[in-house]
């Protein structure tokens, strides 16, 4: 039962994988998406982005909800410096999946947890480096065959099978990759009070 003094906790974010992520901590919350263009900026660095868009993601709910706690989470994956995106389509998925190959990509998977209750916010940028294996045209064309990772930036699922793609992971936070850092986000909880094992 959802305690009616706790401030309600919403997840700003239309992806599944979030929220499937969200579910793991058995907390109450539902889920709210944001209108907002996730263009970069020109010349704005990766991390910049990242966390430019949890903000605002987190902001444009809490106009709707202002005495709500508000996660806005956004990833960009990028690689010598330059982002990738959401493929949207197989060729294009495949092309980042032949460039990745054999390479370490970074993950910039940035948190914002806003409080409408005093209009502060925290902010992170979780790192996560992830080596792919060097595999050939027809392991990653099958790949994508099977799992589709259309939606996702980067191209692979590391939730799914997308994890046989990786030789290597780096994080602090093992959630990160997937989409939402779950490390940091009971921390960013805690400081707000939000209490955790019914406590």
């Amino acid at each position: 039962m959802t305690d009616p003094r706790l401030p309600a906790l919403i997840l700003a974010s239309s992806s599944r994988y979030r929220r499937e992520l969200l579910e793991r901590l058995r907390v109450p919350f539902t889920v709210a998406v944001p209108d907002i263009d996730e263009t970069p900026l020109p010349g704005e660095c990766p991390d910049a982005t990242a966390m430019r868009l949890s903000l605002h993601k987190a902001q444009a709910i809490a106009r709707q909800q202002p005495d709500a706690l508000i996660i806005g989470s956004d990833q960009v994956v990028t690689l010598d410096g330059q982002q990738m995106g959401k493929p949207g389509d197989h060729a294009r998925a495949l092309q980042q999946l032949q460039r990745m190959r054999g390479r370490t990509v970074t993950f910039h998977s940035a948190l914002c947890l806003f409080d409408g209750r005093t209009g502060q916010h925290q902010i992170e940028d979780v790192q996560t480096l992830a080596t792919f294996r060097d595999l050939p045209d027809a392991e990653l064309d099958a790949y994508l065959h099977l799992e589709h990772p259309y939606d996702v930036a980067g191209s692979a699922k590391a939730e799914g099978l997308g994890i046989a793609l990786l030789e290597k992971v780096t994080s602090d936070d093992p959630t990160a990759l997937i989409g939402l850092p779950l490390v940091a986000l009971t921390s960013m909880l805690r400081r707000v009070g939000y209490p955790f094992f019914g406590a």
